[in-house]
């Protein structure tokens, strides 16, 4: 879509390529060893970008080339999770010289911005600061630099090279980060525009994204799951002068796309080499030299203009209802919400205990971006990134190896982690099953029973102490005291499966429009199904309320975003005339504001004699009364009576992820009980009479226990393929399509309706 005229262009420092080098300059500025000579900096530096050089081949080598030519030793080693690494904060100031933060700010209070709201990327808008939201707005590179003054010492991003940890600290990550915004400078970067980044979680995608805020820019995630077409609208969109990616063939898509890309000035490759010299393509370690051409002050004078009124990151909507939306948010935003949306989340800052966590969900994804990058920053926690296959199976293991403080999932993770120990449960031996199956018996019952408890029944220690603990300390999680989910809804079965373990899932609400979270559940604020409580300085309503007190959920704060890049009509929709953020989602506020949602509004279903079903608490109901049911998906909506489409419990392919014909430990378990042999999908679908009858016993207690005869599932069908992001009915956080489910099963679902008028 094209951009607003005018939007984001110009530079107001001019053109950063034709900035004057002054090395002499910045290798003093940037020389952190004491007693290390520039002749000896530079003689390792050449040695390091040799072929077949030390370092970490395709694992931030450039990290190493780095400490030898910015004479930071960066010091990049095998550690222990805790170590800490030696940087002097008189060394990170004289090498730097940084500006004084309080300058970035004050300008903010003269700003003449009335408009809630804008659709320009480099327009600004009006904060919501109220006396329930008083705090005083900063920027990211604030942020940062407050951090630094704490936290500079301490190891903040760790990553796997050759099967050993490897850490880097905050003092490094900072100057990481700078020399990346020197480099955007010199590749072209203009403000307002974006530095778009397709690639998988990686210290490269965090000090890329902060090195582009510095620079001015703005940050904007792709997913790497993304088609060259799906790249080419976003980095259309956006303005993107600059593309990172990871590997080739992420360079591969733009490359198919570059010339229908008039603002694209570069691509930057930096897990693999390009295939052979392009023009304008870098490797990483020929990106992060070009910014040696460009000077301190310069980069400086950026950053003392930024204001926290201003658009710093560009967050796309999955496109489940039509093409994608690039959500703008504000510095402010990002800044606020890492602050006080983590608090309510209990994080703890560093100096207290320095949070663990592990990076792998998407960050082109609000909730991991907020999560991972940006809180993580604001409170010096160490993030440790996973290995690109870990949802094919090797989070596990580096959840064992790193033991994260606190872990957020997706609802889907969290089932699959549950199926996994399923599976193994299934294959153990008897005496071994029976003692998980106990110990998850009377530690459910506890935490249900008496859920705000300290006080441990002996059995339920005991549980814990021969059984659950280990568990525990088998998926990763010894260390674990917080465990949130967000972005889907999550059933009571994958909920009650970890209560049984003793693990409490929290579940946060929000979307990308609220930069992450509005509503929080914490070990202080924990009720079952809820989506928690009010982020404190955040306010909310429920418009057109209905007898059971269920309304739509209108959102107000510092977390509500700036508007839709170049789509004022969409931003009208969103946003009332008063400010307020429609959501689209419907729920209800118990006596005590925890939140509960019960659907989409446009999720919900209105039959042909206009009755309004909310789908999801059906679909929960009959995957929560029949194991072997992997999705489920309500249809009705202007039909005389409700149907459904169901997929089967299988397992995936370990190198794609994608279902296949296998059905898992569970559903074979629940086939056995219903006197069925069958082990694949194919084997049931048409031909099981014994699974499809024990189906339609399932159905049929779901519908009498449903409100009335309108809620009841009429007919039902059984999928050949389980959903999936590849087969277009799940989106890149594993949301259900449901559009995309209707189109693709049309003649399934015709035929329900057409046997009925026979």
């Amino acid at each position: 879509m094209p951009r607003n005229s005018g939007a984001g262009y110009g530079c107001p420092h001019g053109d950063p390529s034709m900035l004057d080098s002054r090395e002499t300059q910045q290798e003093s500025r940037q020389d952190m060893t004491v007693g290390t000579t520039q002749e000896k900096l530079k003689t390792r530096f050449l040695n390091r970008l040799l072929p077949g050089g030390p370092g970490c081949v395709h694992k931030l080598s450039f990290v190493r080339n780095l400490q030898c030519r910015q004479g930071v030793r960066l010091n990049v080693r095998s550690s222990s999770l805790t170590d800490r690494q030696p940087l002097s904060k008189e060394s990170l100031n004289h090498a730097l010289k940084l500006s004084v933060p309080e300058k970035v700010n004050n300008a903010q209070w003269d700003a003449p911005e009335e408009a809630l709201w804008t659709t320009r990327a480099d327009g600004r808008v009006r904060l919501r600061i109220d006396p329930s939201c008083p705090q005083l707005p900063y920027t990211v590179h604030r942020m940062f630099y407050e951090a630094l003054d704490k936290y500079g010492d301490f190891s903040a991003l760790g990553f796997k090279c050759q099967d050993k940890w490897e850490h880097i600290s905050y003092s490094q990550y900072y100057l990481l980060a700078r020399r990346a915004a020197k480099g955007f400078l010199k590749l072209g970067l203009e403000r307002a525009h974006s530095v778009a980044i397709l690639g998988f979680n990686s210290p490269e995608w965090f000090f890329s994204a902060v090195g582009t805020v510095f620079a001015g820019g703005i940050v904007t995630g792709i997913y790497t799951t993304s088609s060259p077409e799906a790249c080419q609208y976003i980095a259309y969109d956006c303005c993107a002068n600059v593309i990172m990616v990871d590997t080739q063939k992420q360079l591969e898509k733009i490359l198919k796309v570059w010339k229908q890309l008039p603002h694209l000035k570069a691509v930057v490759i930096y897990k693999e080499p390009p295939p052979n010299k392009m023009a304008n393509v870098y490797t990483m370690e020929e990106f992060m030299e070009l910014g040696n051409e460009v000077p301190e002050e310069a980069l400086d004078a950026i950053i003392d203009t930024q204001q926290p009124n201003q658009c710093c990151v560009l967050v796309y909507t999955s496109g489940t209802t039509g093409n994608p939306k690039g959500v703008m948010l504000s510095q402010d935003n990002i800044t606020w919400t890492a602050r006080y949306g983590s608090q309510a989340g209990d994080i703890r800052p560093a100096e207290v205990q320095q949070e663990v966590v592990v990076s792998y969900l998407p960050l082109s994804h609000i909730a991991a971006q907020i999560y991972d990058l940006w809180t993580g920053i604001q409170w010096g926690a160490q993030v440790c990134f996973a290995e690109p296959d870990a949802l094919k199976g090797s989070l596990v293991n580096t959840l064992r190896e790193v033991e994260p403080t606190s872990h957020m999932g997706v609802p889907r993770v969290w089932e699959k982690i549950m199926e996994r120990i399923q599976e193994v449960a299934a294959q153990s031996g008897f005496i071994r099953r029976k003692m998980l199956l106990w110990a998850m018996s009377v530690t459910l019952e506890q935490n249900l029973t008496c859920p705000g408890s300290d006080l441990k029944p002996f059995t339920t220690r005991l549980a814990d102490y021969l059984v659950l603990a280990k568990v525990r300390q088998a998926l990763g999680f010894a260390k674990c005291q917080k465990n949130f989910y967000g972005a889907a809804p999550m059933t009571a079965e994958t909920q009650h499966f970890f209560l049984g373990l003793n693990i409490r899932l929290y579940a946060g609400y929000g979307l990308s429009e609220t930069s992450g979270p509005h509503f929080m559940s914490s070990p202080c604020n924990y009720r079952l199904y809820s989506s928690g409580k009010l982020v404190p300085g955040c306010r909310v309503k429920l418009v057109n309320q209905d007898t059971e007190g269920i309304g739509e959920i209108c959102l107000w704060g510092r977390t509500i975003f700036m508007g839709y890049l170049n789509m004022e009509d969409k931003t009208c929709e969103a946003i009332d005339e008063e400010g307020w953020l429609h959501t689209g989602d419907a729920g209800r506020l118990d006596a005590d504001g925890f939140l509960y949602i019960t659907g989409r509004l446009k999720e919900l279903i209105i039959t042909a004699g206009g009755e309004n079903v909310p789908p999801v608490p059906i679909e929960e109901a009959v995957k929560m009364e029949l194991p072997i049911i992997s999705n489920a998906m309500l249809i009705g909506d202007q039909r005389k009576f409700l149907s459904m489409l169901l997929t089967l419990k299988c397992t995936l392919d370990p190198d794609t992820s994608d279902p296949t014909d296998n059905l898992t430990e569970q559903a074979v378990e629940f086939c056995q009980r219903v006197g069925s042999r069958a082990t694949t999908v194919s084997e049931i679908v048409g031909k099981d009479e014994a699974v499809y009858q024990a189906i339609e016993e399932g159905i049929r207690r779901v519908n009498m226990n449903a409100a009335a005869r309108p809620y009841h599932i009429q007919k039902w069908a059984i999928l050949e393929r389980d959903f999936s992001i590849s087969g277009g009915e799940l989106g890149p956080t594993m949301k259900l399509k449901r559009l995309t489910v209707l189109e693709k099963y049309k003649d399934t679902i015709d035929s329900f309706y057409r046997e009925q008028k026979m």
